[in-house]
């Protein structure tokens, strides 16, 4: 796959395309099953639903962290079929499996180009307990601000290029409408111009990128992993669900 350079440029931005990359392959075997032991204690206030954690792995995680089976996705933010997918699954994993304590939602951004990264440094932009809902919402107007990032010229692109690596993503999100957009639900603009000035987390996304390049050979999003293994032939919704069943043993 293109390694993807953190770096913003012409040839960077301009990138911005309607797909997702190819699939990465699974090795052959059968559906990762649940893992032994007690489902969980008992659910918070609000339910599992509304329980969201950190992962050591820097991803978020949505429900029970005992879960028996631990569904992780790596999406992009740029993604189409990443927002269908919300748009599609998230109603339903919620509901019938989230809920119950028996599955988490373990979401690991896989940043493809700079727009990507600077929309996933805005659903990151107050941890866990913020950061599904903010995703959800960006996912729901993608077409609108990926539309904004678009229109930029490059003369706009070359000037946000040549400023310091620290007020490269501000001056980004600002051209495209981000920073609006994140200030319309509540986040504050002075923190979101602290986090789309935030190297540290910058660095934290480019090493999970390599990671999952190097430890599972992703190649594009959405990309599932049930259990710690790879799922074979699920982008959607209608793909994932079954083998999502097979694992918790309904």
């Amino acid at each position: 796959m293109k390694t993807f350079d953190y770096r913003l440029g012409l040839a960077a931005i301009a990138l911005i395309v309607a797909g997702c990359d190819k699939k990465a392959e699974t090795p052959a075997g059968g559906t990762p099953t649940a893992a032994a032991g007690p489902v969980a204690a008992n659910a918070p206030a609000g339910g599992w639903t509304e329980t969201a954690t950190t992962t050591p792995e820097g991803g978020f995680l949505l429900g029970n962290p005992a879960a028996p089976v631990k569904l992780v996705e790596y999406s992009s933010m740029t993604c189409p079929h990443c927002a269908a997918f919300s748009t599609e699954a998230m109603p339903a994993l919620k509901a019938n499996y989230i809920a119950s304590g028996k599955v988490s939602l373990e979401m690991r951004n896989f940043v493809r180009d700079p727009v990507d990264l600077a929309a996933a440094l805005i659903a990151r932009c107050n941890g866990a307990p913020a950061y599904f809902k903010m995703t959800e919402q960006l996912y729901a107007s993608q077409m609108d601000w990926i539309g904004n990032f678009q229109k930029l010229t490059p003369a706009d692109q070359s000037a946000i290029g040549n400023l310091p690596q620290d007020k490269q993503y501000a001056a980004l999100a600002k051209a495209g409408g981000l920073d609006r957009f994140a200030e319309e639900r509540g986040l504050p603009a002075d923190k979101v111009a602290q986090c789309l000035g935030n190297l540290k987390e910058r660095d934290l996304l480019v090493e999970m990128n390599r990671k999952a390049v190097e430890d599972i050979k992703l190649e594009g999003t959405p990309t599932f992993l049930i259990n710690g293994q790879l799922v074979q032939g699920a982008y959607d919704w209608a793909s994932l669900e079954p083998k999502l069943k097979a694992a918790v043993g309904s």
